[in-house]
């Protein structure tokens, strides 16, 4: 499937769950397909580059992707945040702010948010603003989802709503 296939498929999945479903304030989810290696490198493409020596840090505008091993994060735009030590950058990179139509794919799973902050180091994604998360044909919204990549374990937050696939009549 496509990022686009499944980005349509995701919105036609938020018309289901705005329309109503389960609901809850939080909750622990599997996320076996976007269990990652943060050690790999970070590949970004973008139309724009600018970069701030003086703050450490680099900004891609204009049809962002950051791509980490089998991960894909696009947006408008990343902010790549470097490392410090004794107040210089040190070409490490610290985190990935991704802000603009966010969307994240690894393997069958996707996400869509309003804003991505990938801490690099530690392993993890917290996603916000109108989150939907889908896996398979099952789907998930709300508005934070924080994944830790290296167990592949995640919580969604802030009125969560479901639609889970029971196989339908045979």
């Amino acid at each position: 499937m496509t990022v686009i296939s499944r980005i349509a498929a995701a919105t036609t999945l938020a018309l289901f769950l705005i329309a109503g479903s389960a609901h809850a304030q939080g909750a622990s989810v599997a996320f076996g397909g976007l269990k990652h290696d943060a050690s790999q490198p970070v590949e970004i493409t973008a139309d724009e580059l600018t970069v701030d020596q003086a703050t450490g840090s680099a900004v891609f505008t204009g049809n962002v992707v950051a791509g980490q091993g089998e991960m894909r994060l696009s947006a408008g735009r990343v902010q790549v945040q470097y490392a410090t030590e004794n107040g210089q950058a040190t070409g490490r990179i610290d985190q990935l702010v991704a802000t603009g139509n966010v969307t994240l794919v690894n393997g069958a799973e996707a996400a869509e948010a309003e804003k991505a902050v990938y801490s690099v180091g530690g392993s993890q994604i917290v996603m916000t603003g109108n989150v939907i998360l889908t896996q398979g044909i099952n789907a998930l919204s709300g508005e934070k989802l924080t994944v830790d990549l290296t167990s592949g374990s995640g919580r969604m937050e802030g009125r969560v709503r479901t639609i889970f696939q029971t196989g339908g009549n045979k």
